[in-house]
């Protein structure tokens, strides 16, 4: 079994989480499949990329970040809120994963028109990276919990890591950080909003922002 084949193969199921994701409520269970969606994606360079520290150490650094401290993050912030799943979201579930399917096609189509697919026809990174960011998008605007938009970013920025790994020769080891920090950065912000909400409004569902009125 060769590297490549390998590396296609977490890719499918990277996309197939997407599909989960899109098709489910239940915050908990979100959350450990967008973990395993981190895991899957510390581990590809790994899989693609020959030996050294560097690599070893970035590796280590996504798994523990996407794959445990974040997700462990989410999961307290739904254990201390009301929470537990996505009951009305704007737009069905069933609706959302058809949007899902058609957005991973168009994926594939445009991915074929891209200059990088001369570079990468034996791998799915770039269908896969767009499908991936097409999936977040879907997560933040068609959910109305404030935490189902906090996965929705997460599955989003696994996307822009993915796009990341096409370009892992040039990136040096700031900017490869630096993702990692957006990471972060973004998930506390979020963290912030949820806090708030959850104390203003007893309720994470972000619709009733539309309850602010000026005074």
């Amino acid at each position: 079994m060769t590297a490549a084949f390998l590396g296609d193969q977490l890719l499918i199921v990277v996309m197939l989480l997407n599909f989960v994701l899109l098709g489910t409520g239940r915050h908990q269970f979100s959350v450990r499949l967008v973990a395993v969606q981190g895991v899957l994606l510390g581990l590809l360079p790994g899989i693609l990329m020959p030996f050294s520290w560097h690599l070893s150490l970035i590796m280590m650094g996504v798994v523990l970040v996407k794959g445990l401290l974040v997700p462990w993050l989410i999961a307290q912030a739904i254990d201390r809120s009301d929470a537990k799943q996505e009951l009305q979201p704007h737009l069905g579930f069933g609706p959302t994963l058809v949007l899902g399917a058609l957005c991973t096609a168009l994926a594939f189509w445009f991915a074929l028109r891209l200059p990088l697919a001369a570079i990468h026809q034996r791998h799915l990174f770039l269908p896969a990276a767009i499908a991936t960011l097409l999936a977040g998008c879907l997560l933040l605007t068609t959910r109305r919990k404030a935490i189902s938009q906090v996965l929705g970013y997460l599955v989003l920025e696994n996307g822009i890591f993915i796009f990341g790994l096409l370009l892992t020769e040039a990136m040096p080891v700031m900017v490869e950080a630096g993702v990692l920090l957006d990471l972060l950065v973004g998930t506390f912000v979020m963290g912030i909003v949820i806090k708030h909400i959850s104390r203003e409004f007893s309720s994470l569902d972000t619709s009733r922002l539309t309850a602010l009125r000026e005074r």
